[in-house]
């Protein structure tokens, strides 16, 4: 059971990071569809879970220490060289996303420069992708529990507060802008962002693990997880819409208007998640090209990471506006031939068995 709950809280942690703990993102994908968006939350759940459990099973079976080998056998060649390339996009450009929303974070917070956020991010990435991989799954997986403590305390008081009435803050999610264009669109699209986002570490963190029904039951935790956080988000965003037009950190403005001393500790959390995917991000990205633990690993690592930070200065919001949907169309690749996979993999082992059996004849 332990095990289950650090696997999940890990593959929580790598998909929970700035832009949904921040909620801008569930502010885009969700909200601005005013209470349809509520439908998109339920839909993204159940996604979430049965994409979750596969993702991590998938890593145990295959004991994978990069997404390359198991993404080539379950898509194919041509298949499997697309969706590598989209899994790599991602890796880099979600990862630039959090350093920016590092900056975002402190700047909105604390006055504090841009520059300054984005510098101690990266430093702080760099050390601990320095370390092996089950450490940073248990540091990744550390950290979430705060997060949903926070979320669930900000819900409670949304919806407890809310002003207006229920048709008025639907007039008023809706004019929220999203460049996304209906709530079941938006719905899939975000599970498919978030799966190209989460796929690399969560078949990384399956194949540190050997029991592969343990495994399955943490992705489905996790997905489980990642689907109530975004329900009681959005609700709570949807409840104070009138409040957080305009800011960068909409989950962060609503933790200010309860206390200043909340909003510091929010900020210092939402600082760990942006955190979790960054090293997420940049660990799967590097162990991709090399292999993990070696000199030329680090020091891959440490390059990606000076290229990362000049990159990030393109800003938060605008990256979540447009690189996260046009990932999420990308990923409906990934999306089909993960639902597939189960089967796909029974077939490979299965001629693998017979190649094996004529071989020994």
């Amino acid at each position: 059971m332990g095990k289950v709950i650090r696997i999940g809280s890990a593959f929580t942690g790598v998909i929970v990071g700035a832009g949904f703990a921040s909620g801008q993102e569930v502010l885009q994908y969700f909200t601005s569809f005013g209470l349809m968006g509520t439908v998109g939350a339920i839909l993204a759940t159940a996604l979430f879970a049965y994409i979750g459990m596969i993702l991590v099973w998938l890593g145990s079976r295959t004991q994978t220490t990069s997404h390359k080998d198991v993404i080539y056998d379950i898509s194919g060649p041509f298949l499997g060289k697309i969706i590598d390339y989209i899994l790599i996009f991602t890796l880099f450009g979600v990862g630039v996303v959090m350093i920016a929303g590092a900056g975002s974070n402190l700047n909105q917070q604390f006055g504090i420069p841009y520059i300054v956020g984005s510098s101690m991010m990266t430093i702080l990435v760099l050390v601990i992708g320095m370390l092996n991989v089950n450490r940073v799954v248990s540091i990744i997986g550390s950290i979430t529990p705060f997060l949903i403590i926070f979320v669930i305390i900000l819900s409670v008081y949304s919806f407890l507060t809310v002003d207006g009435s229920i048709t008025a803050l639907d007039s008023l999610a809706k004019e929220q802008p999203t460049t996304l264009p209906n709530w079941f669109i938006s719905s899939v699209n975000y599970v498919s962002f978030n799966t190209a986002v989460g796929a690399s570490m969560a078949l990384v963190m399956g194949g540190a693990e050997t029991n592969r029904k343990t495994a399955a039951l943490g992705g489905l935790a996790g997905g489980l997880c990642i689907g109530i956080l975004i329900l009681v988000s959005h609700l709570a965003i949807f409840s104070k819409i009138d409040a957080i037009e305009g800011m960068d950190m909409p989950m962060l403005a609503i933790v200010n208007n309860i206390s200043p001393i909340l909003g510091i500790l929010m900020s210092i959390v939402l600082f760990g998640m942006i955190f979790n995917t960054a090293i997420s991000m940049f660990f799967s990205f590097a162990a991709r090209f090399t292999v993990v633990d070696t000199p030329k690993f680090k020091m891959f690592f440490f390059i990606t990471m000076i290229v990362g930070f000049a990159a990030s200065f393109a800003g938060f919001t605008d990256l979540v506006s447009y690189f996260y949907p046009l990932i999420g169309y990308l990923g409906l690749v990934l999306i089909g031939v993960l639902i597939i996979a189960p089967f796909r993999m029974k077939k490979i082992e299965q001629a693998r068995a017979n190649h094996h059996s004529q071989e020994g004849l």
